[in-house]
């Protein structure tokens, strides 16, 4: 039996979230990039022996559209599936019943489901340095009740929070920019989930493709990328209400 980390995480906060599940349930772990352009998806071998974590971070409480697409491309053959939302401690609204869905419909079997808070990937004072030690040992004794119900059978599907009729997807637009720190070193093309920058001239980006993810915000070397510190100003004013006050991570679970 193997431990599917099928994880969809830009800037690293998902995973981190993810890679704290996978590690307590203590068993082999292989990591699916869903960020990667490049992988074939459909080529991975998951059965039903098989335990899958499904994780993503909530995009204006709904699953990214290109990690949607590229979970589609798998092939769940009724494996154990833990689901994983993560979000910069606003809200997750829609996200976890839409990926219940769209796992469900690739063959995904949901034994239980994680709504887990991270650093906010573009206002980062909210949720700073979250998943802390707080929040890993919230999560590890979520993984332990998991496991001691993995095997239960079900014929119901899990109950979550959001409704089946998602909320309409507002798109961000926020397209970061190059500054003169930026060395063309191509890294950003490279990783950009979507393709979205030019990898001979990196200040080119095409914006329609753009899913506002921050990456290469996050990776570039130089610190050669940001959004427009008026913009982030705006930003973090309209997000100070819903985000200032903790929130707890949050489990689901067949009981």
């Amino acid at each position: 039996m193997k431990i599917y980390n099928i994880c969809f995480s830009p800037t690293g906060g998902t995973k981190k979230v993810a890679d704290i599940l996978a590690e307590e349930l203590c068993h082999e772990v292989e990591f699916i990039d869903l960020t990667d352009s490049s992988t074939i998806f459909c080529d991975v071998a998951i059965t039903s022996d098989d335990i899958a974590i499904v994780a993503v971070p909530s995009y204006g409480g709904r699953v990214p559209e290109v990690a949607i697409k590229r979970i589609m491309q798998l092939h769940g053959h009724g494996a154990k599936t833990i689901l994983v939302c993560a979000y910069g401690n606003r809200a997750y609204e829609d996200t976890l019943v839409e990926l219940q869905d769209v796992a469900t419909q690739t063959g995904f079997y949901i034994v239980a489901a994680v709504a887990a808070i991270a650093e906010h990937s573009i206002a980062h004072q909210y949720a700073k340095g979250r998943p802390d030690a707080q929040d890993k040992k919230q999560l590890q004794e979520f993984a332990k009740k998991i496991e001691e119900n993995i095997h239960l059978k079900n014929t119901t599907q899990l109950k979550l929070a959001g409704n089946h009729r998602y909320k309409k997807f507002n798109r961000i637009g926020i397209v970061p920019k190059a500054t003169n720190e930026c060395i063309k070193c191509g890294l950003c093309a490279k990783k950009c989930p979507v393709n979205a920058i030019d990898s001979n001239n990196p200040k080119n980006v095409d914006s329609k493709k753009c899913i506002s993810c921050m990456r290469c915000v996050t990776i570039c070397p130089q610190l050669g990328r940001k959004i427009n510190n008026v913009l982030l100003s705006v930003i973090n004013i309209a997000l100070k209400k819903s985000c200032s006050e903790r929130k707890d991570c949050e489990l689901y679970l067949y009981t």
